[in-house]
């Protein structure tokens, strides 16, 4: 018997593996060596605080090795039984219910190779098309940024453009009100732990449960933050429609607004405190401009209607007493606001109009004195002591095609763009398609105000006719799945390909399929949650860790079948076209590692071969580190903002300038009715709001399914029936009764969109006339034609039933955190 153990990453955390005879046997946390960096330690009062020495990593990732191993595993390359690259005739309806067969890598690399140059012939590169998922699995060589990026870059291609999935409302709201563009609306995020144990007094988490969606990143560590806020004494709120993870451990108040009327309760708020007159005036009068104007329209002389908390009851549910409680106790204790996952995000800023609510958030948290001790925006799960001047690049930056990594740095020669939200219209529709703004709009505020359009004319466009998946999961985890499907049916895409470890999602509608190793099967490089600070959302993420860590992702086992690295991969796919010196430049794996190490500080720490031996390293905080919060300077000083007049804008400069006249994004935030929420005429039909928050046992679809068969035993998850394991949808026990609903009963989610089967859970941990049930199901498994709205899906995609919408007329984001829809007891039929 032979016994070893490697070290890997996983979006999770850092783990070790336990290797028996070349099969993983365990997984297990990283346990700090007593020769690595000391912990961190902040004194409060008598109390001393220090983080425990491993990674407190999520269940998903200590469960991984069943992920490898998963049924679903695509070990060798395949190819659609009935697609014929010689026929003209693509027989595209076939996508979805056609069997594989398994050919070679030859043979799949010919293929490959023939129709990209067969289309680039017929149409130009620009027909080409490339997609990635939001998330992969992690190493910075095998990125999406990196190795995908580079090839394509290499023979130009459509780049299909990300949209700010996550935080749409703060890159479409709030950067109109404190700028951070480069952060996509989302503030800064440094030293707010050590702020918020000795001086804030309440913590409100608005949309946010930082229990269940910090581990898709970050692990477990802030778990122990929260419980050292409890210890102290901190009162911490949460406003959310469902009583949350966070809120069952840790909530002193649990308040439930219906979706889609958060920024009627914002406003609510704000008039107690304007009437009251318990707002910083010195405060607002010194670092803000166009509160008046804002004041206005909260006491209603802009519009005759005073937006009292007897007004928002109306409308968002929440007891006046209880809008009027919450405001005075906001008022009277210093508190940090947290909405949504790293102090921004959150269901409510992906919801039609989200932008209202973000931009809300910042003018609640102005009015208190934004920067003071103890009042800053902080979700209980970053902002950890770290060394953030040690440079390690990140996930975006550490690639293959980085300047000072790479010798030659390769541009995608092609112009035309498509944003990810128009890609089924851009298959299913001849229409001209536009949109505003360019992916993630980091380079500048004024970058959303672009106007972009598909297909651009030739010879810098052309309609889609190939498309290159790398990942396969948008079925599940982006909007109105049925229409995605309809797309890859369509007969406009010619060939399609998707690269991936399983079969599942877009892999059962593929022409080709690429199998993808698994991280546990390749060497790469990483630091735990560092996006990179061209990522936007999450530069230096790692603050949300208790331990910034390094690690050489070493090879557990051989990749299964005939699976490879994604940089094989695309070095096999280089080799067919001809131009494997131009993506590899002559370097094997360890040559790109070794490049990555040595462009960091890390090559002044130790030699890269220690550090390959030793397999991570602990970055140290510097023992006399001093804090410096975040909005600390603003504070002192009432400028240096990046908006026009450098102070927190009521009414917004930016949004004068561009969109002076726009209804649905008004110079000052406004409450607007959701066009998918209760007060909207579709509520007729469909009267229930479901909701569809970040999923809490999995990370999106990753470990969901046959991929993970330990995670669908939790029942939070899913939850076992005839024989087989359902998707749970939590449902009031006053919204049951009227339709016959029983706990444990199948159940029938409706709308126009489509048609889900779930489980019911019966609580009263939601709220009347709302509906819960988590995104990112693994699969998609329709009873009847593929893409029919009317043919149930038994796999619990219940994204399928939100809108590709744009959020607001101008603000090109999407809005997917709730849906209507109706329900109904399901026997097994149609």
């Amino acid at each position: 018997m032979v016994e070893r153990e490697c070290y890997n990453l996983d979006h999770g955390g850092v783990v070790v593996v336990t290797v028996r005879d070349g099969k993983i046997v365990r997984v297990r946390p990283l346990y700090l060596r007593d020769d690595d960096a000391p912990s961190w330690k902040i004194k409060v009062g008598d109390r001393v605080f220090t983080p425990p020495r491993r990674s407190n990593v999520t269940q998903f990732t200590l469960s991984i090795r069943r992920r490898v191993y998963a049924s679903n595993r695509v070990l060798y390359p395949m190819l659609r039984e009935d697609f014929d690259p010689d026929r003209k005739d693509r027989r595209t309806e076939n996508r979805g219910k056609s069997k594989y067969v398994r050919i070679s890598w030859k043979e799949a690399t010919e293929i490959f190779a023939k129709e990209v140059r067969r289309i680039r012939e017929q149409y130009g590169p620009a027909a080409i098309a490339v997609m990635m998922s939001s998330h992969q699995m992690w190493g910075y060589l095998n990125a999406s940024y990196s190795a995908m990026t580079r090839f394509w870059s290499i023979l130009g291609y459509t780049e299909v453009l990300n949209n700010s999935d996550s935080w749409e409302g703060w890159s479409w709201g709030a950067t109109h009100v404190w700028g951070f563009y480069w952060r996509l609306g989302l503030p800064d995020q440094y030293d707010l732990l050590d702020d918020a144990l000795k001086n804030s007094e309440m913590i409100v988490l608005w949309s946010a449960d930082p229990d269940a969606t910090n581990s898709t990143y970050a692990g477990y560590d802030s778990v122990t933050v929260r419980r050292w806020l409890k210890e102290l004494g901190k009162e911490i709120v949460v406003i959310d429609p469902f009583c949350n993870y966070t809120a069952t451990r840790f909530a002193d108040k649990w308040i439930a607004p219906r979706p889609g009327t958060d920024a009627a309760l914002a406003a609510a708020i704000a008039y107690v405190w304007i009437s009251e007159g318990t707002y910083d005036k010195e405060y607002v009068e010194t670092h803000t401009v166009g509160f008046e104007k804002w004041a206005d329209y909260i006491m209603g002389r802009e519009d005759g209607v005073p937006k009292t908390p007897e007004w928002a009851e109306r409308i968002t549910g929440v007891p006046a007493r209880e809008i009027r409680a919450l405001a005075r106790e906001w008022a009277r204790k210093r508190t940090m606001l947290g909405p949504g996952n790293r102090a921004g995000m959150g269901g409510a800023c992906r919801a039609p109009y989200g932008h209202e609510w973000a931009r809300m958030m910042v003018y609640l948290q102005a009015m208190q004195g934004l920067g003071k001790p103890g009042v800053n925006f902080w979700s209980t799960n970053t902002a950890m002591p770290s060394w953030e001047e040690f440079n390690f690049p990140g996930y975006v930056n550490g690639g293959m095609n980085v300047p000072g990594i790479a010798k030659q740095v390769y541009v995608n020669p092609v112009k035309q763009k498509l944003l990810r939200t128009l890609v089924p219209d851009a298959l299913l529709t001849d229409k001209r398609l536009s949109w505003r703004g360019f992916g993630f709009n980091l380079g500048s505020t004024e970058q959303q105000f672009q106007l972009n359009v598909y297909p651009l004319p030739k010879p810098d466009g052309a309609p889609i006719r190939m498309l290159y998946r790398f990942g396969s999961a948008y079925i599940c985890t982006m909007p109105e799945g049925n229409k995605w499907v309809r797309a890859y049916r369509s007969p406009k895409l010619e060939f399609f390909v998707v690269h991936t470890p399983w079969f599942e999602g877009e892999a059962k509608f593929a022409d080709l399929i690429l199998p993808a190793a698994t991280n546990l099967e390749r060497e790469d490089i990483a630091e735990w949650n560092n996006g990179g600070g061209a990522s936007g959302a999450i530069p230096h993420g790692s603050n949300s860790n208790a331990h910034r860590i390094i690690v050489y992702m070493q090879k557990c086992i051989e990749p299964l079948g005939e699976s490879k690295s994604d940089f094989h991969i695309f070095l096999e796919l280089a080799r067919a076209l001809g131009i494997e010196q131009e993506y590899s430049e002559g370097e094997d794996v360890e040559g790109w590692l070794r490049r990555i190490y040595e462009s960091s500080d890390m090559k002044g720490v130790m030699p890269f071969e220690e550090f390959k031996r030793r397999g991570y390293y602990v970055v140290p905080v510097p023992e006399n580190d001093v804090s410096h919060r975040s909005f600390a300077t603003f504070y002192e000083l009432g400028r240096g903002l990046a908006t026009p007049t450098g102070k927190i804008e009521f009414e917004s400069r930016s949004l004068a300038k561009f969109d002076p006249k726009d209804p649905e994004r008004p110079l000052v935030a406004h409450y607007i009715p959701s066009w998918e929420g209760p007060e909207s005429p579709r509520a007729q039909k469909y009267p229930l709001v479901l909701i569809s928050p970040h999923v809490r046992f999995s990370f999106h679809s990753q470990h969901d399914g046959e991929k993970n068969p330990w995670i669908e035993e939790i029942p939070h998850h899913r939850i076992y029936k005839d024989g087989r394991y359902w998707w749970p949808l939590w449902i009031n026990p006053a919204d049951a009764a009227k339709r016959g609903i029983r706990d444990g009963d199948l159940v029938k989610v409706y709308n126009d969109r489509g048609t889900v089967v779930c489980i019911a859970r019966v609580s009263e941990r939601v709220r009347p006339g709302v509906v819960h049930a988590y995104q990112a199901s693994a699969i998609y498994e329709p009873v009847g034609e593929p893409g029919d709205p009317s043919s149930p899906d038994l796999g619990g995609c219940v994204n399928i039933l939100s809108s590709l919408r744009f959020m607001s007329k101008n603000a090109h984001g999407f809005a997917p955190a709730h849906a209507l829809v109706e329900i109904e007891r399901w026997e097994g039929s149609r």
